[in-house]
């Protein structure tokens, strides 16, 4: 990611968004040098465009770049990545067979931490996501074995598909970052990241997610059904693939400590006085709708804060914008907030009552 030591501007931020290998070029040309880049956790300055853009191509490899085309047909990444850097959750929802473990998998291949991946049943126990302590006969004591939720990023698969006396064991870890058992309490790793994918509530066999565990989701992806070009260059792409395997060209890009170096700077990030009445009017609003029977709370405050401070820093920038703020509202409270029974038999959707609400509230200058 980029660390500028200078005024971020346009050009930088045009870069890492450009597509075309042209384009790369023509807007490398403009940013003014040096600039300073965190690679592979070390702070490296770049004196002119073609040391950016070696950069750009030692990280993002042909190989890197055609497993990711392979692997998900939209660019959903960002909101992921964002989650990453505000020490969040993200709960990715759709129906089967849209890529939401593919998804899930591949970003956590390009870190390198310890990871763990938990197939939620119906019979599944806390005990079997936390860990239990047995009795060791050899030493004579009892001893706690921990379970596979202690990790540096989780993979929940299906998530809904156990009852809430299974979610009521993530309460704790997903907020606190710790594991209380018999009395004795223990901490977590750093980073730690839930990446929870879910079926749609309305498949049978599936449960809803208490609210209390929602809320504690930084993001909510919904991962519709790809459009007829999307699935045309899903066809090509399996065609083309050299492996069944289609995160076997995915490196590892960040370790673990970068990652806390680049949380670090992503909560430094300068924010406006006025941007805060911003995050707090549009989260109030959600609060007196009439559409809205449980509006969000301030925790959900915290979280646009949090969310809009990554962006700005996966964009290119050492400060936040009412765009930023935008940008992550809709994911960060759709699934904070509950609708009326009436609006849900109307067919109203949370992100058309977040629209209203952004529209409600005067976007700050």
């Amino acid at each position: 990611g980029a660390v500028s030591n200078q005024a971020v501007h346009a050009p930088a931020e045009r870069f890492w968004r450009a597509l075309k290998a042209g384009e790369r070029n023509a807007v490398a040309a403009e940013i003014r040098y040096p600039i300073k880049v965190s690679l592979n956790g070390k702070i490296k300055t770049l004196r002119n465009a073609a040391e950016l853009l070696a950069v750009y191509d030692a990280v993002f490899t042909p190989d890197y770049r055609k497993a990711i085309a392979a692997a998900i047909p939209r660019n959903m990444f960002v909101r992921d990545e964002g989650a990453m850097l505000g020490n969040g959750h993200v709960l990715i929802e759709g129906v089967p067979g849209v890529a939401k473990t593919l998804m899930a998998k591949l970003i956590s291949k390009s870190m390198d931490t310890p990871f763990s991946r938990i197939q939620f049943t119906p019979d599944l126990m806390p005990s079997d996501v936390l860990g239990t302590t047995i009795f060791n006969p050899g030493e004579g004591r009892f001893e706690f074995r921990k379970g596979p939720i202690f990790s540096g990023v989780v993979l929940i698969d299906e998530i809904n598909r156990s009852p809430a006396k299974t979610q009521s064991a993530l309460f704790e870890v997903m907020e606190e970052r710790q594991v209380t058992i018999d009395g004795n309490t223990y901490p977590m790793q750093r980073p730690f990241m839930v990446l929870a994918t879910q079926n749609p509530v309305e498949h049978e066999g599936t449960y809803r997610l208490p609210e209390a565990q929602l809320d504690r989701f930084l993001f909510k992806v919904n991962v519709p059904y790809p459009n007829m070009d999307e699935e045309v260059r899903i066809l090509s792409a399996h065609h083309a693939s050299q492996s069944d395997d289609l995160l076997a060209d995915i490196k590892p890009v960040l370790d673990g400590n970068s990652i806390l170096a680049l949380q670090k700077i992503i909560h430094g990030l300068h924010v406006e006085e006025k941007l805060f009445r911003f995050i707090a009017e549009i989260v109030s609003s959600s609060r007196n709708n009439k559409s809205v029977y449980l509006g969000a709370s301030p925790r959900a405050s915290v979280a646009v804060l949090k969310a809009s401070k990554a962006i700005a820093g996966i964009r290119g920038r050492d400060f936040v914008t009412p765009d930023d703020i935008l940008y992550v509202v809709a994911p960060v409270l759709r699934h904070r907030i509950v609708l009326t029974p009436e609006r849900e038999m109307e067919g109203i959707t949370a992100d058309e009552v977040i629209a209203q609400l952004v529209k409600s509230v005067e976007i700050p200058r």
